[in-house]
């Protein structure tokens, strides 16, 4: 039996409890600085201690791109991440552009706790941690405040629905600057019934929307990530042709194509999810 890799530097190996759960690190055999970081047993996480920028997950590549405009060196603008996890996110966006303010909403206060000590976040103000779960969170930001808000939560393998509905989405609009915009993390299987209903969602509430989908997800061959991108003003017109030279390629689907993806599916509004919203895993 092969050895197992050992963990970079002085992080723990084994199982660590926290807030709401566990969270445990696998060292990555290509890449001896790196590890995943599981949240109760779900990759949630991807952190190359020698490479802040290194960001494996194909979804956050995408979102990268969907926010090129934001990230230039001499960038301040301001970034919400609602859902955090070991924030690898907010650690490449700072590695980007280290004059962007950032707030990452979690839930799980342990979990962010320990990120800053094994992964060496940037500290406030260019990187704030507020535990929280994330619907409250927004409720109490001021409006025209943010230039992108990242929703990136999940109970288990689902975005809790709460953060999926019209009404939520009306309240993200709130607090974006004009010109800001929404990146929304989501997994879905064929036929796609959840993605649907979350651009059906976000049509309901920005005046431009489009969805970047691997094409063999777009086609329901498989299960995946999908990313909302909206906002009061359209994507960059190069943004389609860089997705597509990413290492896997993307579609960002708009239009009549985005109008038949959507067919019938409804906006998700407050009244169809369950009374006990409030209390969901999430942020």
């Amino acid at each position: 039996m092969a050895r197992r890799r050992s963990l970079p530097g002085d992080l723990p190996d084994g199982v660590v409890p926290i807030d709401t759960g566990t969270v445990e690190l696998e060292p990555d055999p290509d890449r001896p600085t790196a590890v995943m970081v599981y949240v109760n047993g779900v990759e949630s996480s991807y952190i190359d201690l020698a490479d802040p920028g290194h960001l494996e997950f194909e979804y956050m590549q995408q979102m990268r791109l969907a926010m090129a405009d934001l990230l230039e060196p001499s960038s301040t603008a301001r970034v919400l991440h609602l859902g955090g996890a070991a924030c690898a996110f907010a650690r490449a966006i700072h590695h980007q552009a280290p004059h962007t303010s950032q707030l990452v909403v979690e839930l799980d206060g342990e979990l962010a706790r320990l990120s800053r000590d094994w992964f060496d976040l940037p500290r406030a103000p260019r990187l704030r941690i507020r535990t929280a779960e994330a619907r409250a969170a927004v409720a109490s930001l001021q409006p025209d405040s943010w230039d992108a808000v990242v929703r990136d939560a999940f109970a288990g393998a689902r975005v809790p629905s709460h953060l999926t509905t019209v009404e939520f989405l009306e309240q993200l609009a709130a607090i974006l600057r004009p010109g800001g915009r929404y990146l929304g993390n989501l997994v879905d299987s064929p036929p796609l019934p959840i993605a649907r209903r979350e651009v059906a969602t976000a049509r309901e509430v920005f005046a431009h929307v489009a969805l970047a989908v691997e094409p063999p997800i777009l086609k329901a061959r498989r299960f995946g990530n999908l990313v909302v991108i909206a906002g009061d003003t359209p994507p960059d017109a190069g943004l389609a042709r860089e997705l597509l030279g990413l290492p896997a390629p993307v579609r960002l689907v708009t239009g009549r194509e985005l109008d038949d993806f959507v067919g019938t599916s409804a906006p998700l509004r407050d009244v169809e999810v369950a009374p006990g919203w409030a209390t969901e895993n999430a942020g």
